[in-house]
């Protein structure tokens, strides 16, 4: 096959540079939802050698996607084009999904009951696609695979904002010219469209209904936050901040420091992008909010300073074992935040909604005293080696964290259900009478 220019993602394989280009194409932007049959006229095809995909066993590498099927159907909608030939019905050729397309096959077969199996989700375009559209198209499936970060979904919602307000326009007989439809950038259509809305309210696009039509968990006050800060920065900016993963707040706190100090602020961001520095960022701007005299360089001398200030005092209270009559005080006031703050302010809010006191209590320490030191576990110990090692794991995450790097959305879920199970255990090994006292010590000086 010749290869195309879209073989490789564009711009270091951006959500937004996909999107961008998706509704360059005439073909793509006619993209309809429609649930296609499996069997008969209508239902797709595959090509190109013009035959169906395998009806009679599931292939081993299609069990797991067939079980997940039946149990919550098809997420993913294949990609088919419509072929129109004069005077003969439109055919569905299938452009992406076939391993989808086999296994509802598999399924509308061998489980007819199943109501998941009974007709294929399809996105369908007017055809015959080019080569680089079905490419395009095809990268756009993987990287949606993937979470959206706040450029992303902010671009994704001022997208879907357009569409609607597209629709209304038309419906109230209110022609949108095709130079609109060609502006790549989602806030300068969004713009251009409302110039064509003007003051006519029964047209407008208003953010509950964008995220209904989206389906997203998602607040309205977010939503705005997130184009906010999306309009205010630079696409190239906003892109480069989505690939170091900085957070909403910091982002809105920088266009807000670069809206009045825009040389400092363009500082600041080179020297820490360019020195790998980036964890600075949220203490840099703040830093450059409240001290608007300093330069770039200073504001980053002061921005490590706090950091590292701020580091030695979470140090100074991991390592410090407390008293005993501290440790009454903090249970007493339902202090259980001792281990979240090394995490940060966000991730340790999380943890701590679990609503699980990492220490023993009180009543439990004195009852693991009060037992004989030869008390024997009911079931075999867990090998002192993979204790080992998982507290060095620990060890190296909260090092990590405490040089400024984040925990990821997923892994923060899987760390708090780890911890949510573990907790679960070790409190029930002290309800059965299990002595913690020296296990607490030890992981105190270990700390």
């Amino acid at each position: 096959m010749t290869s195309t220019s879209f073989e490789a993602p564009p711009d270091g394989g951006s959500m937004i540079r996909l999107t961008e280009i998706l509704h360059r194409s005439v073909k793509l932007r006619q993209r309809r939802f429609e649930m296609l049959p499996l069997r008969g006229q209508g239902a797709p095809f595959t090509e190109p050698h013009a035959r169906n995909p395998s009806d009679t066993l599931p292939p081993s590498e299609l069990a797991d996607l067939i079980s997940s099927m039946s149990v919550i159907g098809l997420l993913e909608p294949v990609l088919a084009e419509e072929i129109v030939v004069d005077g003969k019905a439109p055919t569905i050729r299938l452009v992406t999904g076939e391993r989808r397309l086999r296994a509802m096959r598999w399924g509308a077969v061998n489980r007819p009951e199943n109501p998941h199996f009974q007709a294929l989700p399809a996105v369908v375009c007017p055809g015959p696609l080019s080569e680089e559209e079905r490419h395009m198209w095809r990268f756009v499936e993987n990287f949606a695979r993937e979470p959206l970060r706040p450029g992303e979904q902010a671009a994704a919602l001022l997208y879907q904002r357009c569409a609607i307000l597209v629709g209304k326009l038309l419906k109230a007989g209110k022609p949108v010219p095709q130079e609109v439809y060609a502006i790549p950038d989602p806030a300068e259509r969004f713009l251009a469209l409302e110039k064509i809305r003007g003051t006519d309210s029964s047209c407008a696009a208003p953010w509950s209904e964008v995220l209904d039509r989206l389906g997203l968990q998602l607040n309205e006050r977010k939503a705005s936050e997130l184009v906010r800060a999306f309009r205010a920065l630079p696409r190239d900016l906003t892109e480069e901040m989505d690939e170091a993963a900085i957070r909403l707040n910091t982002r809105i706190r920088f266009a807000e420091l670069r809206n009045g100090r825009a040389q400092a602020a363009e500082g600041i961001w080179a020297a820490l992008k360019s020195s790998k520095r980036l964890h600075l960022l949220p203490t840099a701007v703040n830093v450059g909010l409240e001290e608007p005299e300093l330069g770039p360089e200073e504001i980053i001398t002061e921005a490590e300073e706090r950091q590292d200030a701020a580091n030695a005092d979470r140090r100074a209270k991991l390592t410090r074992v407390p008293t005993r009559a501290e440790d009454q005080e903090e249970t007493d006031e339902g202090d259980d935040a001792a281990v979240p703050s090394a995490l940060g302010a966000d991730e340790g809010a999380e943890i701590a909604e679990l609503g699980h006191p990492m220490q023993p209590t009180a009543p439990a320490e004195a009852a693991a005293e009060a037992m004989p030191a030869d008390t024997a576990p009911s079931r075999p110990a867990v090998e002192s080696n993979t204790i080992r090692t998982a507290l060095d794991g620990i060890r190296g995450l909260l090092a990590e964290v405490r040089a400024g790097k984040e925990i990821a959305r997923y892994d923060r879920g899987s760390l708090r259900l780890a911890l949510r199970e573990l907790h679960d255990h070790l409190e029930g090994a002290t309800a059965d009478g299990a002595t913690d006292h020296d296990a607490t010590t030890e992981g105190s000086e270990a700390a």
